[in-house]
Order: structure tokens, then C-alpha cells, then sequence
């Protein structure tokens, strides 16, 4: 009977006692906020890897300023200085050429005029193409020129895309020695001929340019 009842004592004074305060650990322990933030800067930092080798593959396959300022100057015969001012802006219009075309121009005008030419397209990739252009000129011109062409290149990938018949309107006036600059597009490809030469050529005179693998007698 003693016995039985300070058993029962013991399991009385068991159930009345306090109960430890264990803190409970979570099943997954959460990482720091140090931790954390660093991870998400590691991500951050992939995309910006990824967005500077999409930037370093762009530029190498285009041509620099400072190239087409080179290049040009040795094709006209100027200084860079000369070069430098008629290609720094149509870099700010444009960016980054993918090639050019270097060659040459007779064209003439009374009224309406016809320009030809022939020179040889070169892409930033490597690829090459002969290439003669022709086509009417229609507006106010007068005079006639023979002139050096460098044309800048934009948004072509596949040099056969330039015997095609590009759409453009030249406002300029040509001096002796001075180079002027017009726009040709497209679709998605733009070309952009700069001219030095002798003779006069002033006014605004809308025609297109024809390029072809052959040279043509008839611009059209």
C-alpha cells in the first residue's frame, strides 16, 4: 500500500513541474541575410557577364570610329581631322558600321542626271563583293563631278543583300575637296555614301542607286 501511493506521489509532482523552454530549430535553417544578398548579386552579376559579351561580339563585328577614320582618310587622300567630322556624325546617328564600300563615281545633271559607279564591298566578317551601282538622279542639280565613294554599311549580314536598288534622298553641295554625306535605306539595311571630288553639284535631287554584280548602261 506504501508502495503504491508514493508512486503516485512521484507521477503528481512529475505532471506539476515546469517545463523547459527548448527553442524548436526549424526543419530548414533559413541563411543569413548577408547569405542571401550575395546570391542574388551573383545573379546579377551573370546577367551582366552575359550582357558584356553580347557587347564585346557587336563590336567585333562592326568597325570602330577610329578605324573608319583611318580607313576613309587613306582612301580620299585627307587628313583624319578632314574625315573625322563628316564620320563622327553619322557614328552618332548610326553607331557601328558592319563594312563599306570603297570606289568610285562619274554623275552629272541638268535637271535629271545619272550617276556610275563601281567599287568593292567589305564586311567586318571577312566577306567581300565586287559591286558596280547606277541609277537616275531627278531634282535641282546642275553640274556634274567625278568623285571618290566610301559608303558606310548598317544592318547587313549577307553581302549578296547589296545588289539591290536603295532609295535615297542627296540634298548636298559639293565643294572642291569637301565630302558630303546622304542616306540610303532598305528595310532593315541603311548605306551611307560620302563623296569628295571636283566639280560642281548642289541642290536636292531625289533618285535611287542600283547595285549590281555587272556594271549596266541603263540605270534602271
Amino acid at each position: 500500500m506504501r508502495i503504491l501511493v508514493f508512486g503516485a506521489a512521484l507521477v503528481a509532482a512529475s505532471l506539476l513541474a515546469p517545463v523547459a523552454n527548448v527553442p524548436v530549430q526549424p526543419a530548414f535553417a533559413q541563411a543569413p541575410a548577408g547569405q542571401g544578398t550575395a546570391g542574388q548579386g551573383t545573379a546579377g552579376q551573370g546577367t551582366a557577364g552575359q550582357g558584356t559579351a553580347g557587347q564585346t561580339a557587336r563590336e567585333e563585328e562592326t568597325f570602330s570610329q577610329n578605324e573608319i577614320v583611318d580607313i576613309a582618310s587613306d582612301f580620299f587622300g585627307l587628313t583624319s581631322s578632314a574625315v573625322g567630322g563628316a564620320v563622327e556624325r553619322v557614328f552618332s546617328e548610326l553607331g557601328r558600321p558592319v563594312g563599306y564600300v570603297r570606289g568610285g563615281e562619274v554623275s552629272g545633271a541638268v535637271g535629271v542626271g545619272l550617276r556610275y559607279g563601281e567599287g568593292e564591298l567589305v564586311l567586318k566578317n571577312g566577306s567581300s563583293r565586287k559591286v558596280y551601282w547606277q541609277g537616275p538622279s531627278i531634282g535641282f542639280d546642275v553640274g556634274g563631278n567625278a568623285s571618290k565613294t566610301f559608303t558606310l554599311v548598317y544592318g547587313m549580314t549577307n553581302p549578296e543583300s547589296i545588289y539591290k536598288r536603295y532609295p535615297g534622298v542627296d540634298g548636298s553641295f559639293y565643294f572642291v575637296a569637301g565630302i558630303s554625306v546622304n542616306y540610303q535605306r532598305l528595310g532593315s539595311v541603311t548605306l551611307v555614301p560620302m563623296r569628295t571630288g571636283v566639280g560642281l553639284r548642289a541642290g536636292a535631287n531625289a533618285g535611287y542607286l542600283k547595285y549590281s554584280r555587272k556594271k549596266r548602261i541603263l540605270p534602271l
